[in-house]
């Protein structure tokens, strides 16, 4: 069927008459006027792709009525522009296409269907780690080890490359993902197809949403989802509520845009914006360059937004210029926002569209603070550090504490390192890394911790040996202002030496401490600390020595690696004594944004960009070198244990089996509140007396083999092992942290993958109790997956992060939650009882299902469900079972 809209085409410029565009405007609805600019790409994308079947006119007047129906909980789809994917979540996303292909083959169809219509782009950054730090050639080194570690996890993505069309891999080395989305993959209008139209993007990576800091709507989703967009298939999403966050002021001089973004982080938490966009807007917006904007955005998954926009504005094509785009693609890309009115002016208060609540930030009372020491949203100003670490060493286990006694918050060891001798005590700064796309994307903060680096050598002051600094830039553009600008050799005299491009300690890729350092950690019980300019601080998820971790801006990064503990009142004591014996101050060397700015504007030039971006898919020589298959079925190697055919698909049919009640499952896990994925599917090291472990082990690999969990996400058997294999795991069915459970038919407590065999074994279904925001953090596919292949049938939380909950919707497992006002505790669930839930034959969104426990007890909970679509997938056993059974028949 045509499209119903198509009487609103016309060509952008009269000249070219192939080239058009849907004119929002000539709609003549006032209601368009009133749209927050988030919601008119939304709208965009809906008529553009009116085809009366995925997309409806219905779905259209949804969108333009939005300002009624924000709250009714009415479905839209939402087709994006592209996806994009890093290596940890494309390596399985590129698994689940080859064993696609298989199977359907198997059910008698074309394997070649199973390819992206959407068009891709995967960014290999997350497999580098910090294994050299200060040493010249530490880059060199990683990068080769990188390479050994990762040798059959790139030869497979290179034949996916080949194999698959629409998908283009930017080779290692080549920086991190949404820095390199920023920089250089983003458009900001699309020119495609014959049409300009916005450009949107979801990604497998909770911090897609940094490139809404350019105007591009985008947001994170789930691997499976990502599969699902790009085989064709629109996002179905409910109508968002969107928040307007208003920016007023001029920042302080000696305030980072890190700082504002942790005060906003903090701020949206506290007001609630959990499954709602956000949408920047007034006069404080236009104080902040793209990269500070870009930096805001990048944070949203920490304060649980689905979006955090900012519309295009002047400074936004200022960017496009900046980073080399194309000037006369730059030039349609504003006269086509234009035309659509989707150009902002925030000094002009009548475009200010509807909200469904504004809320208000003076910038002008942001001071310097950094977030920890658990969680990115538990902001502490920097005056605070030193009162609020020591408060939280004696503080109850949990988010804000430690629990040490309080006879031993002094205790000290005493330890050797390369024939010093040193001392550690808690709250001692073991790691320090200027790392991940939040930050190194930001010439502002970069430039000013090299000015730092440069003051602080200047003075004197160095920074001690033991503890493991780093930089990880995101993009090579980086390194080369760092470099013209003079302040690189800075940076090294203080061991900030470039060791990779990529999503290294932010991660969890922060490599080895050294050995007379974790020995003094563990001899002592110390609380050690991490400092790194990231956005992710979870426990256990950075090192597993440190316990404590504080994400701060790259200058302060260096300020409290150079002081060696967190313990330190800056304004109070000095950061060092150097030399001639004179004290040292923060304040003495702290750059203020006008010499950033300075620096910057002299040195941040396009031409650095197009130097960079001109060569990213081939200056890789080891990649350019690697042989891979050109077949385009995988030939699927036995003895890998890096890529292997997942078992997902065994056994299916063309035929739908009709989803039946849970009988009597048992609890695998009984957990409390912010249970993240890291939690249930941990990217870090493989502990040696892990599961996991014990299987590569079986495999005649060694310890130094094992690589991490991250890197394995292709191969099933390691991942179904490494699910809720984190060493901070807290089930309340144990007196202790760690990744284990009671197996109640024995009564024995055992690894929580050798209890899931065991029930799987005697055919009992499982479940997992949670409390509040199960399934925060990263957009981790794998722990819906890994939950899966142990048998987990059904989640029962109090509430779900967005993400995780589509993903366990994605691989048929239920999510459920309790009632409002109900939970564990008041309805006196132990998660000793074995659950039966009642399946009704005619399903709907989020209705109300039955639960039987052996106990006598009956209850109910709301089935999350939330739209017809995610019932579809949910009666083929999936969102991948129904894409096979789509393309097969």
């Amino acid at each position: 069927m045509s499209n119903p809209f198509v009487r609103i085409v016309e060509p952008l410029d009269p000249k070219q008459p192939l080239k058009k565009f849907f004119n929002l405007s000539k709609l003549e609805d006032v209601r368009y006027a009133h749209l927050p600019f988030s919601i008119r790409i939304l709208l965009e994308a809906a008529i553009r792709n009116c085809d009366e079947f995925l997309v409806k006119k219905e779905d259209v007047e949804n969108i333009l009525n939005w300002k009624v129906m924000q709250h009714k909980n009415v479905e839209v789809p939402f087709k994006p522009a592209r996806v994009i994917l890093q290596d940890f979540t494309g390596v399985p996303a590129v698994v689940d296409f080859a064993a696609m292909r298989d199977a359907v083959k198997k059910l008698g169809g074309d394997p070649e269907k199973i390819n992206p219509i959407c068009p891709a782009d995967l960014v290999i950054d997350h497999s580098i780690q910090v294994d050299f730090n200060r040493q010249p050639d530490s880059l060199q080194k990683n990068q080769e080890l990188e390479f050994e570690r990762n040798k059959e996890r790139f030869e497979f993505l290179k034949w996916g490359s080949q194999a698959f069309k629409n998908l283009r891999i930017i080779p290692p080395g080549s920086g991190i993902i949404h820095q390199v989305n920023l920089e250089y993959l983003a458009r900001v209008v699309m020119d495609q197809d014959g049409y300009y139209y916005p450009d949107s993007v979801v990604g497998t990576d909770s911090h897609t949403t940094m490139i809404d800091g350019l105007g591009v709507l985008g947001w994170g989703v789930g691997g499976i989802e990502a599969e699902a967009v790009m085989l064709g298939q629109p996002i179905s999403m409910v109508l968002p509520e969107v928040v307007g966050y208003k920016l007023v002021g001029n920042p302080q001089p000696l305030v980072t845009s890190t700082d504002i973004v942790l005060t906003i982080t903090k701020h949206l938490r506290q007001v609630g914006v959990v499954g709602k966009f956000v949408e920047f807007f007034g006069p404080g917006v236009a104080q902040l360059s793209i990269a500070d904007r870009a930096t805001i955005a990048n944070m949203c998954p920490e304060y649980g937004a689905t979006a955090a926009y900012f519309p295009v504005d002047d400074i936004s094509i200022g960017y496009l210029v900046q980073t080399g785009r194309d000037k006369e693609k730059v030039m349609c890309t504003k006269r086509y926002l234009e035309a659509v009115g989707m150009l902002r002016d925030f000094t002009n208060s009548s475009q200010d569209p509807d909200f469904t609540q504004v809320v208000e930030l003076d910038l002008h009372t942001v001071v310097p603070c950094c977030s920890g020491p658990k969680r990115p949203q538990d902001k502490v100003a920097v005056s605070d550090m030193k009162k609020d670490f020591e408060t939280c060493l004696g503080a109850k286990q949990g988010f804000k504490g430690f629990q040490i006694a309080p006879d031993r918050h002094n205790s000290i060891v005493k330890f050797n390192f390369e024939g010093h001798d040193f001392e550690l005590a808690h709250g001692s700064v073991v790691i320090a890394a200027i790392t991940s796309c939040t930050n190194t994307s930001n010439p502002s903060v970069m430039l000013g911790a090299g000015l730092l680096a440069k003051k602080a050598v200047e003075a004197g002051l160095t920074v001690k040996p033991y503890i493991k600094t780093s930089l990880s830039p995101g993009s090579g553009v980086v390194t080369y202002y760092l470099r013209e600008s003079g302040v690189m050799r800075y940076l090294s005299q203080l061991g900030f030496d470039v060791v990779g491009y990529g999503c290294m300690t932010c991660i969890g890729n922060s490599g080895p401490l050294p050995e007379s350092v974790v020995e003094a950690i563990t001899q002592g019980d110390l609380v050690a600390v991490g400092v790194l300019s990231g956005n992710r601080n979870f426990e256990g998820r950075v090192h597993p020595n440190t316990r404590a971790n504080y994400l701060a801006s790259p200058p302060l990064v260096i300020a409290y690696a150079i002081a060696g503990t967190i313990r330190i009142d800056f304004e109070k004591e000095p950061l060092g004594i150097n030399a001639s014996g004179k004290k040292i101050f923060l304040k003495d060397i702290w750059p203020t944004r006008n010499e950033i700015q300075a620096v910057e504007r002299q040195f941040v030039i396009p031409g650095m960009f197009k130097e960079v971006y001109e060569k990213i898919e081939t200056v890789n020589k080891a990649w350019n070198a690697l042989d891979a298959p050109s077949d385009k079925l995988y030939t699927w190697n036995p003895k890998s244990t890096y890529i292997k055919s997942p078992p997902f698909f065994d056994g299916l049919t063309l035929a739908l089996q009709t989803p039946k009640t849970v009988e009597g499952a048992y609890v695998l896990l009984s957990f409390g509140d912010s249970v993240t994925t890291d939690h249930i599917s941990p990217a870090g090291n493989i502990a040696r007396n892990s599961p996991a472990a014990r299987y590569l082990t079986s495999r005649g690999l060694t310890p130094r083999e094992f690589n991490s969990y991250g890197s394995r996400r292709g191969n099933d058997a390691v991942m179904a092992r490494g699910t809720f294999a984190n060493i901070r795991l807290v089930n309340k069915f144990i007196d202790k942290q760690g990744p284990q459970t009671i197996h109640f038919p024995s009564g024995e407590t055992l690894d929580v993958f050798d209890a899931a065999e065991r029930y799987k074994q005697a055919g009992h279904p499982l479940i997992v109790l949670a409390g509040k925001e199960y399934g925060a953090g990263s957009s981790r596919d794998w722990a819906a997956k890994g939950p899966f292949l142990l048998g987990v049938k059904a989640v029962l939380a109090e509430s779900y992060e967005r993400i995780h909950r589509s993903n366990l919707v994605g691989m048929g497992v239920i999510p459920l939650q309790y009632l409002p006002g109900e939970d564990a505790g008041t309805l006196g669930l132990t998660g000793r009882e074995r659950y039966t839930i009642i399946i009704p034959e005619n399903l709907k969104p989020q209705m109300n299902v039955q639960i039987k426990l052996d106990t006598g007890k009956t209850f109910n909970a709301i089935m999350r469900f939330d739209t017809d679509v995610e019932l579809t997938y949910f009666h083929n056993g999936g969102i991948l079972n129904y894409m096979i059974r789509k393309m097969a028949s």
